[in-house]
């Protein structure tokens, strides 16, 4: 949701993080049984949840969001979601209770549901087991990640995951790490395999002025997604330009955070569409 996947730069009417748990129920549990349900997957550590529709995959999902990240990306737009603690419990069971609910939207709409964060991958068991509830349900699921923790991805997690919304930040290892203090390799593996697994992914990259717009840093982001493309076509389905948008600054503030971007303008519509031709020259699909 991912630090990155809450930077679209949509209208008001679409999700943002920190709507909360309405509606959901929360574990009354102590500490250590906490742990020990979060540690077979029975129990997720869970920031909020929202039913949209154009935004984070296929026709209208539920998505939920996870606490914990192991990023630290300049532009976050939920830097409330990057300590798993903060989040509330929540059983797997019930919030597949909550996707059941929802089949026959998601059936009429081609949506499903969406597992986002902080980052996902930092809870695997619990996203394993949710997915394959889903799965069970008949239900389409969507993992949104930095791949960044890909490697605790098991297949058989993959298997039941439809589609993939992977964030490459940055096109090379001095960049990413400025905009989000850990390496790019992890993601680029993770993408391969996802490639090797045969399962679908829509590229997302975020047009930072000043931090990800140098024509060579976009270049490679292209090439990276090229790269996952050719190990087996048909796997990109599409690459999102998300330009970067101001609206996490006062959520930083709140959190007394020090938001290094704060005067950063959002990138104007002829470079993003300028990125998004870089994208297309490279024969993928772009929004």
């Amino acid at each position: 949701m991912t630090a990155g996947p809450a930077t679209l730069d949509a209208p008001s009417s679409r999700r943002r993080a920190g709507a909360g748990l309405r509606g959901m129920e929360t574990a009354d549990v102590d500490r250590d049984e906490r742990l020990a349900l979060m540690r077979t997957g029975e129990l997720g550590s869970v920031h909020s949840w929202e039913l949209v529709t154009a935004v984070d995959g296929p026709g209208t999902r539920l998505t939920v969001f996870l606490s914990g990240c192991p990023l630290r990306c300049l532009y976050c737009h939920n830097p409330d979601t990057l300590a798993m603690k903060d989040g509330e419990p929540v059983l797997a069971e019930d919030l597949l209770a909550r996707v059941a609910r929802y089949r026959g939207i998601f059936a009429a709409t081609g949506g499903g549901i969406t597992l986002s964060g902080g980052e996902v991958l930092m809870q695997p068991a619990f996203a394993a087991r949710v997915l394959r509830g889903a799965k069970e349900l008949g239900v389409h699921t969507t993992l949104d990640t930095s791949g960044f923790l890909g490697a605790n991805a098991t297949d058989a997690m993959l298997d039941d995951t439809d589609l993939v919304l992977l964030d490459i930040k940055a096109g090379d290892e001095e960049t990413y790490r400025r905009v989000t203090g850990r390496s790019l390799a992890p993601t680029l593996r993770f993408g391969r395999h996802l490639a090797e697994r045969g399962v679908r992914v829509w590229v997302r990259f975020v047009l930072v002025p000043g931090l990800t717009d140098d024509p060579r840093q976009v270049g490679l982001v292209a090439d990276h997604a090229a790269a996952i493309e050719a190990v087996r076509p048909g796997t990109v389905e599409r690459v999102e330009v998300l330009p970067f948008h101001q609206m996490a600054r006062d959520k930083w503030a709140e959190l007394g955070r020090t938001y290094e971007l704060a005067d950063t303008p959002p990138p104007t519509a002829a470079a993003t569409e300028a990125v998004r031709e870089v994208f297309r020259s490279r024969g993928l699909t772009t929004y």
